[in-house]
């Protein structure tokens, strides 16, 4: 059985990470927070679970935001030019890369739109990817 190998990196190109595993998940999260965290409509992350997350250059620049009030949500990024970088979820095992952070071909395409009814008025849609309120279904 192969194994999917994603690159990436933040904007300045100090931070340099490689992710071994499968990718099972690749939503468009419309809540609040992610809507925050990129100053855009919604975030788009790729989850991977059980992967193996390695920093080729950078790691001491790494910073993170945890919302002391939320559950699991945490921002990992480049302490030198912002960008979001991956992070592992310790409760879920996930490993959530931000997609535009991946300089490599992504095996899938987006899943869903999730967080759909907390969106903003003016977030983009009208695609043929299905919505859910919140997550989907198991």
């Amino acid at each position: 059985m192969s194994t999917t190998v994603l690159q990436g990196s933040c904007l300045c190109g100090s931070v340099v990470y490689e992710i071994q595993g499968e990718p099972t998940r690749f939503y468009h999260c419309h809540c609040r927070r992610c809507r925050k965290a990129t100053g855009t409509g919604h975030a788009s992350n790729v989850m991977v679970a059980n992967g193996i997350l390695r920093w080729l250059r950078g790691e001491s620049l790494l910073k993170t935001f945890r919302v002391p009030e939320a559950k699991r949500f945490t921002r990992q990024f480049c302490g030198h030019c912002g960008s979001a970088v991956p992070r592992l979820v310790a409760e879920t095992g996930f490993i959530v890369i931000p997609a535009g952070s991946i300089d490599s071909d992504i095996p899938m395409q987006p899943q869903a739109r999730i967080f759909w009814d907390s969106r903003a008025p003016w977030s983009c849609g009208g695609d043929d990817i299905p919505v859910y309120a919140q997550y989907p279904g198991p």
